[in-house]
């Protein structure tokens, strides 16, 4: 058999197995690889969202920059709206990674923000025991001794009190001693961030990040414009007494005015794609002088190609690399900076490769990007509508996960770059 038949034989099975019921497909348009071959995470969020997961979900997946992406559900218990790529969602702490890590690595990268220098050189009201050991480095991480978390909006009349609160907070152990997932830490690194630079987070996030990048359904605050296509997320049974709906679930987050560094961001499947496209290629080297995105409202078909900027202001793609490398600060620990890496149980699964990285949020919401595939992987959820009693998003995380890469096959990391730590 000559090799030009050979490659259009396997063309035509390909195109036969993307075609409903196995018949032939119409030449045009040709289902392309990843949208084709994904296919089957349709029934897989099918039966999840049927099980109680959450009313609704939206999958996003890019593979070597094409695009997959599926919703299902409804918004709400009373909104029967079907999601769609363009929904917006509470993202939680997917906050911590998207803004606040993104723009520590500005700040690193433009010299004003040093990750081993003491947290009081850039606020020096951060003070206690053993405080003045705590760096930048130790916050991102998570091993600065700082508690997890403590009720602000019942411990403090306001949010200026709040952040006082916070910073005044004595360490649980020494700094670097062990990992505690600490939402203190990250608004403690938004202060920071907001000190360095001179104004609020969501103003720098939006001029900084989301505007360059052309997320336009990614703030913190949404107008009440947004609503219609903003899910609701839980019955708030402290002071607000109501379902909340465009405006952020995390009570911290909700005293300090919607803006901090741990939460507070919404955004929709459609932007994160683009934000996981920019940053695999910034881990990468950002050879190339834009990142090939697929139009709005693109859904398994691909779409006419647009660019978004490959570089972000002066971003150094080696600052990129440290930060989505695991530190082994505290042994044991996954964490990166700011970044999750791949561990045991995790929302990783079981095949992303070692390099990749990642983070979850308290809504249902989580990304992970694998730059030795090309691969990012969101999924967007309201599993706290209406209660946050409701830990069936765990298991559909690591599912979906290892189902992506399973179907993908494992040529598609053929193309990987050479292992980073």
């Amino acid at each position: 058999m000559t090799p030009r038949l050979s490659a259009a034989m396997a063309l035509g099975s390909a195109l036969a197995a993307c075609a409903p019921g196995g018949s032939v497909a119409p030449p045009a348009p040709i289902c392309p690889g990843a949208p084709c071959l994904l296919d089957p995470l349709k029934a897989l969020l099918d039966s999840a969202v049927a099980a109680g997961a959450a009313p609704g979900a939206v999958l996003a997946v890019s593979s070597h920059g094409q695009r997959f992406v599926y919703a299902t559900g409804r918004l709400a218990l009373d909104d029967p709206t079907r999601p769609d790529a363009r929904t917006v969602y509470d993202l939680a702490s997917l906050t911590k990674v998207v803004a606040t890590t993104t723009l520590a690595m500005l700040a690193v990268s433009e010299g004003r923000l040093d990750p081993d220098a003491p947290m009081q050189r850039y606020l020096p009201e951060f003070r206690g025991a053993s405080k003045e050991g705590v760096t930048i480095r130790h916050l991102l991480t998570h091993s600065s001794g700082l508690r997890a978390d403590r009720p602000l909006w019942r411990e403090t009349p306001n949010a200026d009190s709040a952040l006082r609160l916070v910073n005044a907070t004595p360490l649980d152990t020494f700094p670097g001693v062990r990992m505690v997932y600490s939402d203190l830490g990250a608004i403690v690194l938004g202060e920071v961030i907001e000190r360095i630079y001179h104004d609020r987070l969501d103003r720098l996030a939006r001029r900084r990040i989301f505007a360059p990048l052309g997320m336009m359904s990614t703030r913190f605050r949404p107008p009440t414009s947004w609503l219609p296509r903003v899910a609701p997320t839980e019955y708030d049974t402290g002071w607000r007494k109501r379902i909340v709906r465009g405006e952020v679930h995390d009570e911290k987050a909700a005293w300090l005015g919607g803006v901090a560094g741990h939460a507070g961001l919404f955004g929709s499947a459609e932007d994160l794609m683009t934000f996981g496209e920019w940053l695999l290629r910034e881990t990468q080297g950002c050879k190339d002088a834009a990142v090939t995105q697929r139009p709005k409202g693109a859904t398994t078909q691909s779409g006419r190609p647009s660019t978004v900027p490959c570089v972000i202001a002066s971003l150094r793609p080696s600052v990129v690399q440290e930060f989505t490398r695991r530190q082994n600060l505290v042994p044991g620990s996954s964490r990166a900076l700011g970044w999750d890496t791949p561990s045991p149980n995790s929302s990783a699964g079981t095949r992303l490769d070692s390099t990749s990285f990642g983070h979850t949020g308290f809504t249902g919401t989580s990304i992970w990007m694998d730059p030795t595939r090309e691969l990012a992987i969101v999924l967007l959820t309201n599993r706290v509508h209406p209660t946050r009693n409701n830990p069936r998003i765990g298991p559909l995380r690591i599912a979906v996960a290892d189902r992506v890469v399973t179907l993908l096959g494992n040529g598609a990391a053929a193309r990987g770059a050479p292992p980073r730590r």
